[in-house]
């Protein structure tokens, strides 16, 4: 599925499921409530905190899915092209990253 499909499937979703999206304000808050789920497992299971007993079946792909989902509505209410977007994004680190990362000696 391409960038592009999921904005139209999320839409649909929205129109066939939902009542309406949620305003912009109400979903950024959700974008942010989703990405501390996600930060809670990734802390738990790969960093130095232990993983609480009611935490080790939490999905991490799924909270991920949660967050995308929460993005792409605030894409689709806001009038961006999420494809478009992307490849733009990428050219603008390609031209300004290039050689940047390879000459860091941190990532050595």
């Amino acid at each position: 599925m391409t960038l592009e499909q999921a904005q139209a499937t999320v839409d649909e979703w929205i129109n066939t499921h939902g009542v309406r999206y949620f305003n912009e304000l109400t979903n950024m808050a959700m974008l942010v409530e989703e990405v501390g789920e996600v930060a809670r497992i990734i802390a738990r299971r790969y960093g130095e905190q232990s993983e609480k007993e009611s935490d080790k079946n939490k999905d991490l792909g799924d909270e991920l899915a949660d967050v995308l989902f929460v993005l792409i509505c605030l894409a689709n209410q806001t009038g961006i092209n999420l494809d478009e977007a992307l490849k733009k994004n990428l050219d603008k680190k390609t031209a300004r990253d290039h050689e940047r990362h390879h000459s860091n000696e941190k990532l050595k």
